[in-house]
């Protein structure tokens, strides 16, 4: 598999595989399945796994560590994630220390190749009181910045991870701020999608601007890591789990209906064609949210198959429309 610059780390491979499908969060697997689909993903060349304690109360990364028993195979890396959300100074380190220790057991590692905030951070206090259903989900850009980041660098130099980054799916101005500071994080999570639609992650207002975050971590030298391909399954052929009328992935799925129509016409599955065009921006490594083999080999035969000509780029822009932010 086609190997990239990742800011400053090591190189990575065009496609990382996601936690959320080995975490069984997307729609039915099995564990034995997904055990399958982290060796099946590491013989395709895939040479980092994106993990969070979240995804599936620690079940991904309890998949990973029964894969390989805690010997990762030459090359491959893993990243985990630990939300913060508002939590006292005095209780930010406990917590990171506790969630890396978890995440390590369950792996059977003694160290993370990549650990990330998986809190949203944001400029201020009003952005909690005004969504108070998602403020456990955000951090504060002072505290992020007094704490957190400190924090992170300790860390690092204790060699308990091998480098820091953020979650980028928050207020766009405030990753790009955050991005432009030093110390900068060695890699950023951005929404990389034809919608541009972080769908029901997004706890703001106005747009989301997922390309000029991917813009302002270049201008860093920061790696760029692509999620949400197929926006949770918005861009797939039939969301897998059942969900509200009015759930942002459903609105979604709608707005895609012109992108399914394309698809069929050129004889490929919605979530073919949703990866090909996420690997045709400006990201790194793609994100999978896959939970069997099955879907890992539509991903790698997406990236197998290249970049995507600049006459159907412009045939899929077409079939939505990215105006849709509230």
């Amino acid at each position: 598999m086609q190997q990239h610059r990742f800011g400053r780390l090591s190189p990575v491979s065009s496609l990382t595989l996601g936690g959320g499908g080995l975490g069984m969060v997307w729609g039915e697997t099995t564990f034995d399945e997904c055990v399958a689909t982290v060796h099946a993903a590491v013989a395709a060349g895939i040479n980092l796994i994106d993990l969070a304690p979240r995804y599936g109360d620690g079940k991904a990364e309890q998949v990973v560590g029964e894969a390989f028993a805690g010997r990762l195979p030459g090359g491959v890396r893993v990243t985990s994630k630990c939300n913060i959300g508002n939590a006292p100074a005095s209780e930010i380190e406990p917590l990171v220390r506790q969630s890396i220790e978890g995440s390590l057991q369950r792996l059977r590692l003694a160290r993370l190749d990549l650990f990330l905030l998986h809190s949203n951070v944001v400029l201020d206090a009003q952005h909690m009181v005004r969504r108070p259903e998602a403020a456990s989900r955000m951090t504060l850009y002072a505290t992020f910045v007094a704490h957190i980041r400190p924090l992170f660098e300790r860390l690092v130099a204790e060699g308990l991870i091998g480098a820091w980054g953020l979650t980028g799916i928050g207020h766009p101005d405030t990753i790009i701020k955050l991005l432009g500071e030093r110390p900068a994080p060695a890699a950023v999570q951005c929404i990389a999608n034809l919608l541009d639609s972080p769908g029901g992650l997004k706890f703001f207002d106005g747009p989301a601007k997922p390309r000029t975050v991917m813009a302002a971590a270049r201008a860093s030298e920061v790696g760029v890591m692509g999620i949400r391909a197929v926006q949770a399954g918005a861009l797939t052929s039939a969301i897998d789990r059942p969900l509200p009328a009015d759930h942002p992935e459903r609105r979604d799925y709608t707005r895609a209906a012109g992108f399914r129509r394309l698809a069929a016409e050129l004889g490929v599955t919605p979530a073919m064609l949703a990866h090909r065009y996420a690997l045709t921006l400006e990201v790194d490594t793609l994100v999978l949210g896959v939970k069997n083999r099955q879907e890992l080999a539509e991903c790698v035969a997406a990236a197998e198959a290249g970049p995507l000509p600049a006459e159907l780029l412009a045939r899929i822009d077409q079939t939505v429309d990215r105006t849709d932010e509230k």
